[in-house]
């Protein structure tokens, strides 16, 4: 730790409610550390915010909800920028850094619904929202007699579409409703092995420039070394396969005395076919455990559906 305290923190954040929530949280987090800190918010709107009428695989993946808040970071205008781990690209290039993730929420998905409690009781031609393929395979391939619809915007404005009735029920990160005392929307939870959630999925990550190593020391008591360990492993599922919100694709780590349990999948958008692969060991070793389920996947049939969804997004 650096024995020079800081005097002033800035925090880049989108400006949703759910991603100032997560500055705010890292910013409390930050004041119990060093009380005499000036921690502030830099509140902007991302590209990713702005793009309402598209799917996030049609203009540009989830990288468009940090690219703003890096371009802060850039110029000086913030020391660090929060988002949810879900949203950060998993080739986070130089002069970018990720040192630290903080203590997981909740990662699975949640269902919402005014009538229905739970997708099995969703009666056929029920219209289901997600912004997700991930979600978006998973459901359509366990209930193929429900239709699935795009589903954009914050978290209010896509519960408004909901209560508008302009879908019977939508599919939503339980974490974000938790965060924001809205867990009293939930009807039922999807279990990991209903939906498979996204690498990083419930965590928060914490972005920096790679050469402000002091403000990595400032931050690092912040770092829960069991989330890491978790979204190590998810991430480099990711890494291998290259992937983006472009491909339906799961990957999700459980750990359990010293041990490391990952499951991951690659599916056709249409749930047609989803294929699935795991595999455990130590959790020191989980950058080796993720790539290694990736390649399983890659064995099994996965790259052609990589490359099949590679060719038809280049083509748009």
């Amino acid at each position: 730790m650096s024995s020079v305290t800081p005097e002033t923190l800035v925090i880049a954040t989108r400006a949703s409610r759910l991603a100032v929530w997560q500055a705010e949280h890292v910013r409390d987090r930050l004041k119990v550390l060093y009380p005499d800190c000036d921690v502030q918010l830099l509140s902007m709107t991302t590209r990713g915010d702005q793009i309402l009428d598209r799917t996030l695989s049609k203009v540009g993946g989830k990288g468009l909800f940090v690219k703003e808040l890096e371009t802060a970071l850039l110029d000086g205008r913030a020391h660090l920028a929060v988002h949810s781990l879900k949203d950060v690209p998993f080739d986070l290039q130089h002069p970018f850094a990720l040192p630290v993730i903080l203590e997981r929420g909740d990662p699975r998905d949640a269902f919402v619904s005014p009538k229905y409690d739970e997708l099995a009781a969703l009666p056929a031609g029920s219209v289901v929202g997600t912004s997700s393929l991930r979600r978006e395979s998973q459901i359509r391939e366990r209930y193929p007699q429900l239709v699935v619809k795009p589903l954009r915007g914050n978290l209010d404005t896509r519960l408004g579409k909901l209560d508008n009735g302009d879908y019977d029920a939508i599919i939503l990160a339980a974490a974000g409703l938790a965060r924001l005392n809205m867990g009293d929307r939930i009807r039922s939870f999807l279990s990991c092995e209903e939906s498979l959630p996204s690498a990083g999925q419930g965590a928060l990550g914490i972005e920096i420039l790679e050469e402000r190593t002091d403000v990595a020391q400032w931050l690092a008591p912040l770092a829960c070394p069991l989330s890491t360990s978790r979204a190590l492993a998810e991430r480099a599922v990711s890494r291998v396969l290259g992937g983006s919100c472009q491909v339906p694709l799961a990957a999700y780590a459980e750990l359990d005395a010293g041990q490391l349990h990952i499951r991951a999948l690659v599916a056709e958008p249409d749930g047609s076919h989803v294929i699935r692969a795991e595999t455990s060991g130590p959790a020191d070793q989980a950058e080796a455990l993720g790539e290694s389920v990736a390649n399983d996947l890659l064995a099994k049939g996965a790259r052609e559906i990589l490359l099949r969804l590679s060719a038809e997004n280049a083509q748009e």
